[in-house]
């Protein structure tokens, strides 16, 4: 297959970032609370989504606040800036497909000078009563659970070679889609777990040694 027919698929937070900014927003902003919910979702009780989606309901602050509170927090892996330029030079496309907030990946993205990079997340709604956040299919319209999944299956579905970057629990699933993965964290060890192939990574160096 043609180099322009590869993709790059990376999740984001704790994966492009040292830990999630989600539950820094989520401990700032709501306290504590929300950490039940995930327990619930890390034992299969609650789909990534409507977890997501009730632990934002909490956020009162407006966009400006959170912004603000990004940029202050936010810590970048290393190595971004070369695993982009790996990419373009390779005529990869390479997009973040993230269960996160749209928000904070566009508001991160712009203070690295990457605003042109591409990604799908969570959109977010401000609201006085908090934060009304949807998940976008494919063909626009909310999706409730599979998320990555159906981003992953639909690249495929364009005839995309993909190559998935990851860290998480829901990035197993569309991972295990992908011809080539390279993981961290709780994805590695359940590609250990389900011997599924991958690569190793520390920083994002590590990946532009491997691609070469």
């Amino acid at each position: 297959m043609s180099p322009d027919r590869v993709l790059v698929q990376c999740d984001f937070d704790g994966t492009l970032t040292i830990g999630d900014i989600s539950f820094l927003i989520l401990d700032e902003f709501t306290g504590h609370g929300w950490r039940q919910e995930f327990e619930d979702y890390m034992q299969g009780k609650l789909t990534v989504n409507r977890f997501n989606t009730q632990a934002f309901s909490r956020v009162k602050a407006d966009s400006a606040e959170l912004a603000r509170f990004v940029r202050e927090r936010s810590v970048i892996r290393p190595g971004i800036n070369n695993l982009l330029q790996v990419c373009r030079n390779k005529g990869f496309r390479f997009v973040i497909v993230s269960n996160g907030m749209a928000f904070y990946i566009e508001t991160v993205l712009q203070m690295l000078g990457l605003a042109d990079v591409e990604f799908i997340a969570g959109q977010a709604e401000f609201l006085p009563q908090g934060v009304r956040s949807w998940y976008p299919g494919p063909d626009d319209k909310p999706i409730e659970d599979g998320f990555k999944v159906a981003w992953t299956e639909h690249f495929l579905g364009q005839g995309y070679r993909l190559i998935y970057i990851g860290n998480g629990l829901s990035d197993f699933a569309p991972a295990r889609l992908c011809s080539q993965i390279f993981a961290i964290d709780q994805l590695a060890t359940e590609c250990r777990r389900a011997g599924v192939d991958y690569t190793p990574f520390d920083d994002l160096h590590d990946i532009v040694r491997a691609l070469g």
